[in-house]
C-alpha cells in the first residue's frame, strides 16, 4: 500500500486561487453594506448595474435615482453607489437602493465634520415645532436646528435667512435615532470671541464688580449680567457660607449684587466670581451658639417647604416646616410669617465640617401632647367637642389644646353596630371620654366614651356554655331572630338553623315580638366578646335529661313547641291515673 505525503497537484493549486479569487470578489457583498456597481443599460423606467460577484444584475427605478444629483449626468459605464438590501428576494432578485446610499454616505460626512469639530454648509428649508430643518448642502442630509440656537438673541422674523447658504455646527449626531441637531448661534458667538476676549482683559483678581444683575440660574450656580458686556457665573458654593440647595433660595431675576473676581481664565474666556468672599466667615461666630437655647432670628426668604432665616448676617439656615408646629401636618410658612419678621427659634444642630445649623420654631412652643399626658394622664375623664367627623372615627378638641383625639367607632359603644351609632353624632357635640392612649412620637391621642360606662358583657361574667338564659325576642326576619337576655343591655342573634332540631318548627315566624323564650349558651368567650345563643340546644339538653328529670314550666322557661321531655311527662302522669 503506497503512503502519498502530499495531495497538492497542480490542479488543486489552480482550484485554490480560483476560490480565493472568487471570495475576494464577494468579501464586501454583505446585506447592509454599501457598494459600487457598473451602469451597463439605461431605460425610460430602470437604470440596470453590474456588480462582480453578484449572481443577477440589480435594477434601479428611475424615479428613485431622479431624486439624487447623479441623475443629471448618469451615462453607461459611470459606477454608482447602492445600498445592498437583498442578496436574493423571494424571486431570486438582488435588492440595491442608491437613495439609501446617499443617505448613508451623507451620514459618514456628517460623523467626520462631527469628530473634527467643523462647520457645515447648510441652508434653512423650512419651519417646523421647535425650530426649523436645516438641509446639508454637501449630502442633502436634513437636520434639525432648534429656535434657541438660529441666533444669538430672540428673532421674530427668519425669513431673512430661508434658503441662504450659511455655516452651521453640529452640537448633536444620534446615530441609532439617525438625528443630527445643529446651531447657527454657535457660529455667531464665535464671531464675538475676539470682541469677549478684549472685555475679559479689563478684569483681573481681587476685582470688586459692582451692581451686577441675577440673569438667571440653575442648580450648580447663578448667572449675572456684567455691564450688558459680560454674563459671569457665580458657583453655588461661592455664593454663601451657609448651605443652600439651590441659588433661587437666595436671588431673585434682576436684584443687583457687588462680585468679587476670584479667577480670570483668557482661555475659555471666563471670569469666576464670588459673593460670600465679599464679607468674612460668619461661622467663625458659630461657637457664640448653644444647642437647644433659643435665638431670635430673621426671615428672609419664603418658600413651599419652609422659610431661610438668619442668625446674624451672613448666616442663614433654613427654618423646615415640618419644624413650624406641633399639631399641623402640612403648615405653610407663608400663612405664619413674612419676609422680615423676627421669630424665636431653638437651635437643634451644628455641624462645623458640613457648616450646617438646624433650627426649629416649634420648640419654643410647649408640646400639647407633653402637656396633655401632664394635665390628662391615661385613665382621665374629660370632656371633648366633635371637631372633625370621618366614615370612622370622631376628632375631639381637648380643653384649649390644638390637637384633636381620636373617638373609633367601636370605642362609641358596647353595642353591635357602631358605625349606626356614629350618625347620631354632629360637629359640635360634647362628649364625656376616658383617655385610652397618648403617643407623643406619633403625635396621636386616642379616647373612648363607652369606657366611661359599664360593660354589659359583664352580665355573662358567671355564664358558661350550656347554661340556659331567659330572652326576649326584639325582631324577626327569614334569617333568625333578634333577641336580648333579660337583664342585659346586649342584642343577640339566633339564628333560623339554631331555632330547633325539626327542620318544620325552625320557623322565625312563629314567634312574635316582645315574647319571652328560652336558649342555652352555645358558644361564650370573655375576651373576644363573643357570645351564640340557641334554641336548639336547649332542646337538645333537655332530651338528654327527659328520661330522668323534666324541667319545671315556670313562665318563660317553656320551649316553644312540643319536646321530648313534655310527651314522656304527659306519658307518665296517665300512667299515674290509672
Amino acid at each position: 500500500m503506497e503512503i502519498y505525503n502530499s495531495l497538492e497537484t497542480p490542479a488543486s493549486k489552480e482550484f485554490q486561487e480560483l476560490l480565493n479569487s472568487q471570495i475576494s470578489k464577494t468579501k464586501n457583498l454583505t446585506e447592509g453594506n454599501v457598494i459600487e456597481g457598473k451602469v451597463t443599460k439605461i431605460t425610460e423606467k430602470f437604470i440596470f448595474l453590474f456588480i462582480e460577484g453578484l449572481k443577477s444584475e440589480p435594477v434601479l427605478d428611475i424615479n428613485e435615482v431622479k431624486g439624487i444629483k447623479i441623475y443629471e449626468n448618469i451615462k453607461i459605464g459611470d459606477k454608482i453607489s447602492v445600498l445592498l438590501e437583498r442578496i436574493e428576494d423571494r424571486n431570486g432578485e438582488v435588492v440595491v437602493s442608491a437613495s439609501k446610499a446617499e443617505k448613508i454616505k451623507g451620514w459618514f460626512e456628517l460623523e467626520k465634520a462631527y469628530e473634527k469639530n467643523e462647520p457645515i454648509m447648510g441652508k434653512i428649508t423650512s419651519k417646523c415645532k421647535g425650530g426649523v430643518i436645516v438641509e446639508h448642502l454637501e449630502t442633502g442630509s436634513l437636520m434639525f436646528c432648534p429656535g434657541s440656537q438660529i441666533a444669538d438673541k430672540p428673532l421674530k422674523d427668519i425669513s431673512h435667512l430661508m434658503n441662504e447658504p450659511q455655516k452651521f455646527a453640529l452640537i448633536k449626531l444620534d446615530k441609532i435615532r439617525g438625528n443630527a441637531c445643529v446651531s447657527r448661534r454657535q457660529i455667531i458667538s464665535s464671531s464675538k470671541k475676539e470682541d469677549k476676549a478684549k472685555i475679559i482683559e479689563k478684569y483681573k483678581v481681587g476685582d470688586v464688580i459692582k451692581n451686577a444683575v441675577v440673569k438667571g440660574y440653575s442648580s450648580f450656580g447663578c448667572f449675572f449680567d456684567v455691564n450688558s458686556e459680560l454674563d459671569v457665573l457665580v458657583h453655588l458654593q461661592e455664593i454663601s457660607y451657609s448651605r443652600i440647595n439651590h441659588p433661587d433660595e437666595i436671588f431673585n431675576i434682576g436684584e443687583k449684587h457687588d462680585l468679587l473676581v476670584i479667577s480670570v481664565d483668557k482661555e475659555k474666556l471666563q471670569v469666576g466670581c464670588s459673593i460670600k468672599q465679599l464679607s468674612p466667615d460668619p461661622f467663625e461666630h458659630i461657637s457664640n451658639y448653644e444647642l437647644s437655647k433659643p435665638y431670635k432670628v430673621k426671615v428672609v426668604k419664603i418658600m413651599d417647604f419652609g422659610a431661610f432665616c438668619e442668625l446674624e448676617p451672613g448666616l442663614s439656615t433654613l427654618l423646615h416646616s415640618s419644624e413650624l408646629s406641633w399639631t399641623k401636618k402640612n403648615p405653610s410658612a407663608k400663612k405664619m410669617f413674612k419676609v422680615g419678621d423676627e421669630i424665636q427659634c431653638v437651635i437643634t444642630e451644628i455641624d462645623k465640617e458640613k457648616r450646617r445649623v438646624a433650627i426649629s420654631h416649634r420648640l419654643t412652643i410647649e408640646n400639647p401632647y407633653e402637656l396633655m399626658e401632664k394635665k390628662y394622664p391615661i385613665g382621665t375623664e374629660v370632656e371633648g367637642v366633635v371637631n372633625t367627623i370621618s366614615e370612622y372615627a370622631l376628632y375631639l378638641k381637648i380643653d384649649n389644646l390644638e390637637i384633636d383625639a381620636f373617638l373609633h367607632c367601636n370605642d362609641l359603644t358596647y353595642g353591635n353596630a357602631p358605625e349606626e351609632e356614629l350618625k347620631k353624632y354632629k360637629k359640635g357635640d360634647k362628649l364625656k371620654v376616658k383617655v385610652l392612649e397618648i403617643k407623643k412620637d406619633q403625635q396621636k391621642i386616642r379616647v373612648g366614651l363607652r369606657q366611661t360606662k359599664s360593660d354589659p358583657f359583664g352580665w355573662f361574667k358567671n355564664k358558661k356554655v350550656n347554661d340556659t338564659v331567659t330572652v326576649k325576642i326584639v325582631n324577626s326576619d327569614t334569617k333568625g331572630l333578634v333577641v336580648r337576655p333579660e337583664g342585659c343591655e346586649l342584642d343577640f342573634v339566633i339564628k333560623k338553623s339554631q331555632i330547633a332540631i325539626n327542620s318544620a318548627d325552625a320557623r322565625p315566624s312563629r314567634f312574635v315580638g316582645s315574647e319571652r323564650i328560652d336558649a342555652a349558651i352555645s358558644e361564650l368567650d370573655l375576651n373576644k366578646r363573643k357570645v351564640s345563643l340557641s334554641i336548639k340546644l336547649l332542646e337538645e339538653l333537655k332530651n338528654k335529661e327527659a328520661v330522668s328529670k323534666f324541667s319545671s314550666p315556670l313562665s318563660g322557661k317553656n320551649l316553644p313547641f312540643s319536646s321530648l321531655s313534655d310527651k314522656l311527662e304527659k306519658k307518665q302522669k296517665k300512667e299515674e291515673k290509672k
